[in-house]
Parts: structure tokens; sequence; C-alpha cells
């Protein structure tokens, strides 16, 4: 089935997750069912209620939720984490644009994109077989009853969403937070989290963890400039300690900062009293200029470890993941350290009209010299651990990079290893470092594939089992084993674009064994080339998916375009490619301009978050 928010999952799966819940955590793999919709951001759904009714506070509502509720509009960069205490208890996020049309329309008829993108709040209490959507408080015409304890918030719009629970019933999401409320071009690039917590404290019903939002901390404040010029902090990482030592219900935060001279960093702070308050910013990236992507890892023994991407630039450094490790429950960390290198993986190509691109459209000012669609990806590590390990401090690498060997010419300006002309095959790579030696087991690839490309990977481990899952172009309409290598995913030779995304997982043994063969679960192949974004001129998938592992439950989660009705964009003045455009409507006007979309929430804006049992 399609996997509406009603879906129920299968007898056996349901069986499983009450077997883990109920009984000592013996791990059984999750089995793959009918993928579930997180935002339901639809008029035949459930729609989007507030903080304040899931805490069973006297109903609220406003423009924003009302329009959250009938939106249709676009969700990705999901994340995604499973209750410690209790597995029937997920909490999903994403980049939510479900508010954005919330607030009149413009002379033609067409309503003015002035609402928040925000962060959502997605809350399944039975294992993932349904979702409740919400949004964290804070956006700016939030006027409930606790969305007054996010005055800390300063901002119209917030992104790059992540989670983390602590071990008492607490669930952290961090935000990277930007546009200016009075509409200036000014960026402010803050970075806060938000807590929820259980309405009666540590010993109440597992059922009520992380039920009621308890207030937001800003933990890092930007300077505001036009166009990210200023000091502008990015790219999140949360986690939490749950471990029996003497780090236990501290909260690690870490981000990139980008300045506007073209620096970056990786800075962090911790937060001793349950996310309330945090420390100083701390830079821990001294000596390495181009990094980014940092992950939060948390051994066994309370050692703290910051994990992100190094990019070779001015001949300084080589591709790889970076790492910094503190001892001290995050108070100091070493000097930065390489686990491994590797070959970034990296979409580009010529815009028309000069420069590079990352992600180019069909036209109206976006087009590239290849002729191509596609949205932008990158090589991304991510790195996770197991907290309840005490035997090992073993951290777990999974990246996407090209498989040495695979370069071949693109015969277009259009390149997938990170250069224009020259393609490559993308494969997820995994490693596991051991901290207390150095030691790293030899880069592997997860599922090898003669005929898809792969990206945007993450992990999780639970009890003895690493748990992957990623994007796979396997089952491409447009691209073979030859064509996925010189053109991006879901484009033929003309340009048109076809469905070429979903999304596989697979597990292994943390120690001896290999990786089981790749299952799908994806029930849909979904086309993530629609022009959705900058005015529906470029698409955009976001920068990651996300899987957690709990006590028997594993569910991963991911964007997905299986409800996006395609159409025909007025202001092009050739129709010359198929598959790209989305459903809108315009109009050309009396002085020969065209008009904005009169219709927004029908259906080409429809970009969601889906989630399933992984194995």
């Amino acid at each position: 089935m399609s996997g509406f928010h009603r879906f129920r999952a299968p007898l056996g799966i349901l069986a499983i997750v009450a077997a883990a819940i109920l009984s000592a955590p013996a791990i059984v793999a999750s089995t793959p069912g009918g993928d579930v919709r997180l935002s339901n951001d639809a008029p035949s759904l459930s729609g989007y209620v507030s903080a304040d009714d899931l805490a069973g506070l006297p109903h609220y509502t406003d423009a924003t939720l009302d329009e959250c509720s009938r939106a249709r509009g676009r969700q990705n960069e999901p994340a995604l984490a499973i209750n410690p205490r209790d597995s029937r208890v997920m909490i999903g996020s994403a980049n939510d644009y479900c508010g954005v049309f919330n607030d009149g329309v413009d002379a033609d008829g067409a309503p003015i994109a002035s609402g928040p993108i925000w962060l959502g709040y997605y809350r399944s209490e039975d294992a993932g077989a349904s979702f409740v959507s919400s949004l964290v408080p804070g956006y700016p015409d939030d006027e409930s009853r606790l969305g007054a304890l996010a005055s800390q918030v300063r901002t119209a719009s917030s992104g790059d969403p992540v989670i983390a629970w602590d071990a008492d019933g607490r669930v952290f999401l961090g935000s990277e937070s930007s546009d200016d409320p009075a509409g200036t071009l000014k960026t402010f690039g803050d970075e806060w989290v938000a807590r929820y917590v259980n309405p009666d404290g540590p010993g109440g019903n597992t059922l009520n963890d992380g039920q009621r939002y308890a207030g937001t901390t800003r933990v890092a404040t930007g300077a505001s400039a036009p166009f990210l010029l200023g000091k502008f902090h990015d790219k999140t990482a949360i986690e939490a300690d749950r471990t029996d030592t003497g780090c236990r219900g501290n909260v690690y935060f870490a981000w990139s900062r980008f300045t506007g001279n073209g620096g970056v960093a990786i800075y962090f702070v911790r937060s001793t009293d349950h996310g309330v308050t945090f420390s100083q910013p701390m830079k821990l990236s001294e000596g390495i200029h181009d990094v980014q992507l940092p992950e939060i890892a948390v051994t066994g023994n309370g050692h703290v470890y910051v994990t992100y991407g190094q990019f070779a630039r001015n001949n300084q450094h080589e591709d790889g993941v970076g790492f910094v490790r503190s001892t001290d429950c995050g108070r100091s960390f070493s000097k930065p350290g390489t686990i491994t290198q590797f070959q970034a993986m990296g979409l580009t190509d010529a815009q028309l009209g000069g420069g590079n691109a990352r992600d180019c459209g069909d036209g109206i000012g976006t087009g590239c010299e290849s002729g191509y669609t596609f949205f932008r990806g990158d090589s991304g590590p991510r790195a996770t651990s197991d907290q309840a390990d005490t035997t090992h401090e073993w951290i777990y690498v999974a990246y996407e990079a090209i498989v040495p060997g695979s370069e071949v010419p693109t015969g277009t300006t259009f390149g997938w290893a990170d250069e224009q002309g020259f393609g490559g095959k993308s494969a997820i790579y995994y490693v596991r470092y051991d901290g207390a030696t150095g030691a790293h087991t030899a880069p592997q690839i997860i599922a090898p594939v003669s005929d898809g490309q792969q990206l945007y990977p993450d992990l999780a481990v639970d009890a003895g089992v690493v748990h992957a899952l990623w994007w796979d172009t396997r089952n491409d309409v447009n691209n073979n084993a030859t064509t996925m290598l010189v053109r991006p995913p879901g484009n033929d030779a003309d340009g048109n674009v076809g469905p070429s995304f979903d999304v596989f997982a697979a597990t292994r043994p943390i120690d001896a064994g290999s990786w089981t063969s790749a299952v799908r679960l994806t029930d849909v192949t979904s086309n993530g080339q629609f022009e959705q974004f900058a005015g529906r001129t470029v698409p955009f998938g976001g920068d990651y998916l996300w899987i957690d592992s709990k006590n028997g439950v594993t569910f991963g989660t991911w964007t997905d375009w299986r409800n996006t009705v395609p159409g025909e964009d007025l202001r092009e003045t050739e129709q010359d490619e198929t598959g790209a455009d989305v459903q809108q409507c315009r109009f050309e006007k009396a002085d020969g301009s065209i008009s904005g979309d009169t219709c927004p929430r029908a259906g080409g804006l429809d970009q969601d978050i889906y989630g399933d049992y992984a194995p």
C-alpha cells in the first residue's frame, strides 16, 4: 500500500515490536512493510496540531497550523529518533515548508510565500505505524501557551533538524535558524535546541516521554548580514549521553560556522542541565580549513567523538573523515585527526551565463550547459556509536565516495566526481574506528551494485548490529550501468527526467561477519528532480536521510516525491524537456508578463517525509 498515516503494520511486525517493548532487549531485526507518512499536510489526512494540543492544554491553532493542514507542501532533510525507554514512541522532524502560504494573495490571486519554513515535530506512539504532525514552537505567528517558552528564537525560519533522546524521557531537537522576521535580506544564522519532556517527569508513563514542549535555548548567535555574508551557523549535530558514567545526562551540540570571508570551522557546546543552558562555543577544527557536516557519537565509557567531512582546499589536507575526541565529558578535545581518506562525490555543472552550479533546473535562469536537471549531492560522512557497549570504544562511519578507477569523461559539463566533465561510480562505504587504539577497518562498500548510484547514507547501531540505509538509483528509469556514470539520476540524454530514487537498507554484525543483501524500503520509486524550489526552478532533496534502532525496532525516514503532481511551466518559452516541471497555475497578463502560481496547494509542491521499518 502507498503508506497513508492510517497504515497499520502487519501483525508479524507488531508482534516483534511488542516483544521488544515488553521483554529484555533480545534484538530481532524489524521487517519493512508499507511506507508510513510523517508529514500529514493534506486535507485528506490528519493535518497539523499545536504543541499545546499535544500536551493536553486547551486547543490552540493559528494561520500557520491551519495552512499546514491543507498545504500539500514541501518537507526534506528528515531526522528521527526512537525513545530508548519505550520503542513505541518515535519523534521525527524535517525542514517543513507547510506554512509558507499562510497569509493572503497578490493582485493576480497567487498566494504569497510569506510564512515560515520551520521544524516539524512528528510523533508516533504506536512504534511508527502512524504519526501526528506538529511544529516546534517559536515560529513567527505562534501565540500558543507553550510558544511563550520559545522566547530565545529570534528568527523567521529554521532548518537542518537533528534529534537525540536522553535516558530519562527527554528529547532534544536542534536547528539552524536564519531569516529576519522583519523581512530584510539579513540572515541571522543562529543555532538553537528545543527540548520536550515527559509531563510527569522521568518517573512518568514512558508513553508520554518527549510529549510536552519545555523551551528552546539559543546556543550560538550569528552576525546578521545580507546573503550569508556575516557569521552564519549551519550543518547541525546533536547527541545526549545515556551511559552509566559521570557524563550521563549531558547534551552535546555541534555545527559548522561560516564567515563572510569564506572561512568555515566546527564548533561545539554542551549542556549539563538537560538542555536548559549550554556552554560557550568551542572551536574544534583548528588548522583544518574546509570542514562541514559534524556528527556526534558517545561511546559506552562516556567519551565524545565529533566527526566531520574535511575537504581538500588550496592543496591542504585530503578529502576524508576527520575527528576530535573528548575523554572529559565534552569539556576539552584532542587535536584534529583523520579516520580515513576518500575521493569526494559531488554533482557539479557549468551554469548558463557563467559560474559553477551544484544544482540545475531546466531553464528560467537556473539552467546549466549540460541541459540536465538535478539537485545537489555531496560526500557527507555520518557516524554513530552504541552507548550500551561498554566493551569497545568503536565509532561506526558511513560516507558516499567515488569508487577509485571508475572515473570516465561525461562528454558534457556535468560531473559526478566533484569536477566538471568527469563522472564516476558513487558508492556507500563503511569504516569502523577504534578510539582506544586508533585503528580502523579497511573502507568497505556496503552494497555493491552494478547499475545504480548511491548517496546520503546513515547508520544506527544497537546490540551488536549495524543498520545502514541510503538512496539508491538501481531502479532509475532513464539510466543503466553505462549512462549512470555520466548523467545525473533520472536524466535521459535529452535532459528529460523520470523516477530514479529508492531507499535501500542492510545490516551487519559489529565485529565478524559481512553485510546482508540490501533490502528496498520504499514502495514507490521517486522522481527527485521535480523543480519545487527557488520559484519552481530547481529541485532540492535536502542533505541527508535518517535511520535509528532501539530495542529491536529499526526505522528509516527519507524525502519522497510520490505525491508530487507534474505539470508545465508557462514561463518556459520552449517546453523542450519533460518530467521536471510541476503542477502550477499561471497566466499571461496584459503586459505580457506571467503571473505567479495561483494553485500552490494543487500538488506541485507535494514533497513529503515517509518512513518504514528497516532490517
